[in-house]
Parts: C-alpha cells; structure tokens; sequence
C-alpha cells in the first residue's frame, strides 16, 4: 500500500530534522515544500508531503508515523 503524510512545523531547523527522520525513515519527497505566513502565531510555517510504499492494507486506525 501507499502510505501518505504531510509534515509541517515552524520555519526552523526542527521541520529539517523533522524531514530527515522521515526520509531515513524510508519516506520519499513528494512534491514541492509549502513555505507561508502563519499570521496568527506571527511566523513562517513549512510544509513538506512525504510518500511510502509498505505491505499490508490501508485502515483508517494506521498510526502512519510508526510506520
């Protein structure tokens, strides 16, 4: 099955690692990174969508992190 995620944190070094972890995790890249204002917390927010091919079936109860 093909698993997906969107990663998203403050514009620090912390969304890197973030990515890092997932993509050592067996993570890909897919897609561009999102890069906005968040003007209710007045910061930058990143974004990042990650895919994964895993066996099994897709369920909603999947804890797609642990993965």
């Amino acid at each position: 099955m093909r698993l997906y995620r969107f990663l998203s944190a403050d514009d620090t070094s912390a969304f890197c690692h973030k990515v890092t972890a997932a993509l050592n995790a067996g993570w890909e890249l897919h897609g561009d990174p999102t890069y906005a204002y968040d003007a209710g917390n007045g910061v930058m927010r990143c974004g990042q969508a990650v895919v994964k091919e895993v066996a099994g079936e897709y369920h909603p109860d999947l804890k797609l992190g642990e993965l």
